[in-house]
This record gives C-alpha cells, sequence and structure tokens, in this order.
C-alpha cells in the first residue's frame, strides 16, 4: 500500500508540474525597448572669448553667482504635454527575419531604439519593428518619454500594416526639444 500511494503521489506531482508548465508555455512575452538619449557630450564655444564649454567644465570658474550664471537644472523640469498623442508613422521596409512567433518569441518585437533629439525641434526615437509571424499584423505601439523618471508625454502609434517575416523601421516624434527628456520607454500594446 505504501507503494502505491508514492507512485500516485509522483503522478499528481508530474500532472501538476505539467499543468504549470503548459500555462508558462501558452504565454506570448510582448515586446518593449527602452531608451536613453544618446547625443555625444553636448559643448558649446563662447563667440566672444573662444572658451568651449561642456557638463565638465561649466561652473568651475569662480564669480558672482547671478541667476543669469546659474545653467538650466533639467531634473527640476515638472511640464508634461496634457492628453495622449497619436501618430501614424510611415515605415521604411528593411529586410526579412525568420518566421519564428510561438510560446517564446512576440508575433511583433521591437529592435535597436536610439532616442535622440534634433535640435530647435523635437526628440525622436528611431526603432526597427520585426514581425515574426506568417501573417501581416497592424501593430500598435505606445512611448513614453520621460525626465528623470516623470512623465513628459504619451504616444499612442498606430504602425502600418506589416506583412509576414518584414523588418522595417520608424520614427517616432516626441515633445520639442524645448522639454528636456533623458528617456523613452516603447512597447508593443498589440498583437
Amino acid at each position: 500500500m505504501y507503494k502505491s500511494y508514492g507512485s500516485g503521489l509522483k503522478a499528481l506531482v508530474c500532472l501538476v508540474g505539467l499543468a504549470i508548465s503548459s500555462n508558462a508555455l501558452a504565454q506570448v512575452p510582448r515586446s518593449s525597448v527602452d531608451a536613453s538619449a544618446s547625443a555625444g557630450v553636448p559643448e558649446f564655444r563662447d563667440p566672444k572669448t573662444g572658451q568651449i564649454w561642456t557638463p565638465e567644465n561649466v561652473g568651475l570658474v569662480p564669480g558672482p553667482n547671478t541667476p543669469s550664471d546659474r545653467a538650466f537644472d533639467p531634473l527640476a523640469q515638472a511640464v508634461h504635454v496634457d492628453g495622449v498623442v497619436v501618430q501614424r508613422p510611415k515605415i521604411t521596409p528593411l529586410g526579412s527575419v525568420p518566421i519564428t512567433a510561438g510560446p517564446t518569441v512576440p508575433i511583433v518585437n521591437i529592435d535597436d531604439a536610439t532616442l535622440r533629439a534634433v535640435p530647435a525641434q523635437r526628440w525622436q526615437v528611431v526603432l526597427y519593428l520585426n514581425n515574426n509571424s506568417a501573417k501581416t499584423v497592424v501593430p500598435l505601439l505606445r512611448c513614453s518619454f520621460t525626465n528623470n523618471g516623470k512623465l513628459v508625454e504619451e504616444t499612442r502609434v498606430l504602425v502600418p500594416a506589416v506583412g509576414s517575416g518584414m523588418r522595417v523601421g520608424l520614427t517616432i516624434y516626441g515633445p520639442k526639444t524645448a522639454l528636456f527628456v533623458d528617456r523613452a520607454a516603447c512597447k508593443v500594446e498589440s498583437p
């Protein structure tokens, strides 16, 4: 009797393990990406003195501490764009990817995103989108542009149809560069 109770317990443990693992395999991960601003070290040449100022040497010169001498503190910015901005970007086909969508590979995934500022214009995220499935899909993305963890702008991106096994590139525009952004997080909401 002890022997059959032990084998019954083993069978029960196997069934529970199988149920848990089949649920884990059925979940398809969604793709997301987090990009930091990647401009080089900003510098400014003073037209009168010829001095080149960078974040490493600003403020090291002794002198008066007047409001006009103090630099803008981007971490103190408390401005954000109200609502959710909706965009319909153009896509550029770049090539193909293997059709591998399944339990562990998402239907659509984001790849190689970079955040940069176009001076006197807007922040932008350039990213690549891979359709890993055998069907044409119409992806929906959401991007959050933040400054020191605080939301500056939320963007909903309606991507045009992406063909089976295609890799495409697109640009998502953020807030104007008058607002400081240090990070953009984009994720696939659908499919």
